[in-house]
């Protein structure tokens, strides 16, 4: 199964995620098959994450699993272009 999940970047006490899309049987920091965002919960307001909604829904209709902070990414990023 594939999953769509963050990938731990950064130094220690500073950390930024990538969103990645990665097969659920490798470890959290193993080669992704493909790199769909970033998140930084350093930063605050809109400038904190960026997902690429398309490429993301396409990973979906093929059987990938979201994460519930990830879920929460896209269903935001779905309701900003809503608005």
């Amino acid at each position: 199964m594939v999953k769509i999940r963050l990938k731990r970047m950064g130094a220690k006490h500073t950390p930024y995620y990538r969103i990645v899309v990665i097969p659920s049987e490798k470890r959290r920091d193993g080669s992704e098959i493909e790199r769909l965002g970033w998140y930084d919960p350093v930063k605050k307001g809109n400038e904190q994450y960026k997902i690429n909604l398309e490429r993301a829904e396409y990973w979906m209709s093929k059987g990938a699993q979201p994460t519930a902070v990830v879920r929460s990414f896209i269903r935001k990023e779905k309701a900003k272009k809503i608005a």
